[in-house]
């Protein structure tokens, strides 16, 4: 009987052993960290400034992906008499950023603070005084010989809105524009090209462009000119400044333009000279020689010296008016490539 009691007390101690063991591992295995939540780590705006009246897109960003039903993020400013906002903004689950619009009201400065449980930032932004309209149009030179460009400007009331304005552009003949032009976002004036054509008597060319309501004008001189010049361009068939040989070398894969050239009288000759080793010489009724017309003489024997891929190609331009005006030659260098004829 006592082997038996003392036997049956080491089996309950033993039991009891195991169970305590047993539950020190579980609770281990079941006790995982939590994830820590998202907080904001960023608000941002599409520009520093946004004119009275105008609206402007903003931007709150969390440290991470929102989860469950997304993350509400509370938005105030300091200042809602120049610049309100909504009183939150939903980031979705998944997503890390959500946008929000800002409303500018009247001119002044405010700080927009977007909050979320213990986290915070802030974004300060000014509001002009009143939207950007356009204030002026300027050119470059206020008289021009017919033929020849100048640079326009749009000038705005202000810095352009997030986005930029697009300030709409027109003209007559002679005069050629863009359609529109468009002022980058916070900057107050842009560029653009105006070219003009080629008169036989002195007239005026006005630009007339419109933006936020308002039209503005400029008229300037477009002149005859004193004396006949020459000027042309060169444009290749895959680059600019570059002929190629085909056509077995008969040709000259590129174009001459010499639609810039002017004169006191209407052109009617363009007498154009190209070559490298040989010289060749056309005369056209217009501004344009496509495909002059050469052989093989014009470039030196092969094989190509060493070092060398292409030939420097001279071009050469004069230009006679029907009042009997002679230019002076204008002078272009560029290059011609063989493109495996005549030998290379």
């Amino acid at each position: 009987m006592i082997c038996t009691r003392r036997a049956t007390q080491s089996v309950a101690l033993a039991i009891a052993i195991v169970s305590v063991a047993g539950a020190i591992g579980c609770d281990r295995s079941t006790t995982a960290p939590t994830p820590a939540s998202p907080v904001i780590s960023a608000i941002s705006a599409a520009a520093s400034s946004v004119a009275a009246g105008g609206t402007m897109p903003a931007t709150v960003r969390l440290t991470a992906s929102a989860s469950g039903a997304g993350s509400t993020v509370t938005l105030s400013s300091s200042n809602s008499a120049a610049l309100t906002v909504p009183p939150s903004v939903v980031i979705p689950a998944g997503s890390s950023s959500a946008t929000f619009t800002v409303t500018a009201v009247a001119a002044g400065a405010a700080t927009v603070r977007a909050s979320l449980d213990n986290s915070s930032q802030s974004l300060a932004l000014v509001v002009t005084g009143q939207p950007a309209t356009l204030s002026a149009i300027r050119v470059s030179a206020s008289s021009v010989v017919g033929g020849s460009a100048l640079t326009g400007t749009v000038v705005l009331s202000g810095a352009a809105p997030a986005g930029g304005a697009l300030v709409r552009l027109s003209s007559a003949d002679p005069v050629d524009v863009p359609g529109n032009v468009t002022v980058p976002a916070g900057a107050s004036s842009a560029d653009f090209a105006i070219r003009t054509r080629q008169v036989v008597a002195a007239t005026t060319g006005t630009v007339d462009g419109s933006f936020g309501g308002v039209a503005a004008s400029v008229a300037f001189a477009i002149t005859v000119p004193t004396t006949a010049t020459a000027s042309f361009g060169v444009v290749g068939d895959s680059e600019t400044e570059t002929c190629s040989l085909t056509n077995g070398g008969n040709t000259l894969a590129c174009t001459f333009d010499g639609s810039t050239s002017t004169a006191p009288g209407a052109i009617v000759a363009w007498d154009w000279s190209y070559g490298v080793a040989g010289i060749f010489s056309q005369t056209t009724s217009g501004p344009v020689l496509a495909m002059p017309a050469v052989n093989c003489s014009i470039v030196p024997a092969p094989p190509f010296p060493a070092g060398t891929a292409a030939f420097p190609l001279i071009v050469m331009l004069t230009i006679r008016d029907a009042l009997g005006n002679v230019s002076a030659l204008s002078i272009h260098q560029s290059r011609v490539l063989p493109q495996g004829v005549c030998g290379f």
